[in-house]
């Protein structure tokens, strides 16, 4: 069984690694603040799904440099991590958004169309 022993990183590799994780958290954080304040469903839907994605491929990109620059090689296996939140997160979002729409139809409310603006964005007429 092979012994890791800690060793201290260049420099580069812990900016590399600290701007990275800052950026992750960054984009995780615009989507949580999308999500409480962006005004509908159907846009607040949105923000917490592309924060989560993009702050998810930063965290991955950080933690491969790190154990990169550590083991002295390529650490790719947190890339796969990243691929399955690429892959999920969308997918659950299409899901929510049918959901919602389906519900919406059900109720007999207007459903929003791709070629006109929400209810709350029309200029009242």
């Amino acid at each position: 069984m092979t012994e890791f022993v800690m060793t201290p990183l260049p420099l580069w590799a812990e900016i590399l690694t600290g701007l990275l994780a800052i950026v992750g958290a960054a984009f995780a954080a615009i989507g949580s603040f999308g999500l409480v304040r962006l005004p509908t469903f159907y846009r607040r839907i949105h923000a917490p799904t592309l924060g989560a994605t993009l702050g998810v491929w930063c965290m991955t990109a950080a933690t491969i440099v790190y154990f990169s620059a550590q083991g002295f090689s390529l650490f790719l296996h947190t890339g796969l991590i990243a691929v399955f939140v690429a892959l999920t997160a969308p997918v659950t979002t299409i899901f929510l958004m049918r959901a919602a729409l389906f519900r919406e139809r059900q109720k007999g409310g207007e459903v929003p169309s791709p070629d006109r603006p929400p209810l709350n964005d029309r200029p009242d007429t």
